[in-house]
């Protein structure tokens, strides 16, 4: 079942070969294609983000206004949204996206180089009759422009320094591409902020980590992407010019749009910060809120509690000294006071 996701890849690579003749070029051509489609995925939710931070001082104003009644918040953000035609989830579909992507052409490369029991490439996913499958198959290595895209940049490395360098390069090569794209949306970020500081070194920092674990894949996997960065970077350029060239585009009414938001959290006293530190802000009004709560319910024993106790009230009778004159007081009407009771016979 899961061969049906791969195979219409695999043709598609199969096809650009028929007319190439060659590995490299057919893999940077399906590099593009997945880029074209993914594109329009990308350009959508640049601008779902930016409309998003346009936002930022009308949900700045809705969270002062409704500070403890979370339910009558969420209800006016999706007004808010539904109103201005924007879609907080936007900006996560070409995120989710790229992973499936990478599965299929992970297993799509490898099926290509699919060792049989005599050692030998089985190609699979693609048509036998391709030209594809019949330039694999009982071959043992992948080769293109000098480089075997069936090797493995640590395994060429540690056979052999010389050779292996090529193939460690090639990484090498992939992260500063990587490093590249991230520095043009980072530059973005300056204009139009949407993440705090440390997020933008996360994001700026990561896909070069990522670039690093490809030294233990497949050489042909190295190739997909960097073709597919240098189409990337190519987007960011025109992305750059799209959405933040001039004063009236949309990326400078968002970075109008982030300072008053701001500016509106400092007179709240909400501060600054990305979204990790709002979340961290409401996190701790909660706890404030539960905290709050609690010494209300448990005011009223503490302080009943922490009152002084009244002074306990002695029972004990005090009788005079024998020998010292009583004073004088009116008759006792005790049942040994009363007159010829017990206490007045003589003896």
């Amino acid at each position: 079942m899961l061969a049906g996701l791969y195979e219409p890849a695999a043709q598609v690579l199969a096809w650009f070969y028929s007319f190439t003749n060659n590995y490299i070029l057919a893999i940077s051509l399906m590099a593009l294609v997945v880029m074209l489609i993914t594109a329009p995925l990308v350009l959508k939710s640049t601008k779902g983000m930016l409309e998003m931070q346009k936002l930022q001082p009308h949900m700045r104003r809705l969270q002062a206004e409704h500070r403890g009644d979370r339910q009558r918040l969420n209800e006016e953000m999706m007004a808010l949204y539904k109103e201005h035609k924007v879609n907080p989830l936007a900006s996560c579909l070409p995120l989710v996206l790229q992973f499936p992507v990478f599965i299929i052409m992970f297993r799509v490369l490898h099926g290509l180089t699919n060792t049989g029991s005599d050692g030998t490439f089985e190609p699979l996913y693609i048509p036998k009759s391709s030209a594809l499958y019949q330039s694999l198959v009982g071959k043992t290595e992948m080769l293109s422009w000098g480089l075997n895209l069936a090797a493995r940049p640590y395994k060429m490395l540690a056979e052999s320094f010389w050779p292996g360098i090529v193939y460690a390069l090639l990484v090498i090569a992939l992260g500063v591409l990587y490093f590249v794209q991230q520095r043009m949306v980072a530059a973005r970020a300056t204009v139009a902020p949407t993440m705090s500081p440390t997020q933008q070194k996360l994001m700026q920092y990561l896909p070069v980590v990522f670039a690093g674990l490809l030294f233990f894949y497949l050489t042909g996997l190295v190739i997909y992407y960097m073709a597919q960065a240098v189409f990337r970077i190519g987007l960011q350029y025109y992305i750059t010019r799209k959405f933040y060239h001039g004063e009236e585009s949309l990326g400078h009414q968002a970075t109008a749009a982030g300072a008053e938001a701001r500016e509106i959290a400092k007179k709240d006293g909400g501060g600054g910060g990305g979204l990790f530190a709002n979340a961290k802000r409401e996190l701790n009004a909660g706890k404030g809120q539960s905290a709050a709560s609690k010494n209300g319910k448990g005011g009223a024993a503490s302080a009943k509690a922490a009152a002084p106790a009244p002074a306990p009230v002695s029972s004990k009778r005090v009788t005079q000294p024998k020998g010292k004159p009583t004073s004088a007081r009116p008759p006792s009407t005790g049942r040994a006071g009363r007159p010829g009771g017990a206490g007045s016979k003589k003896k």
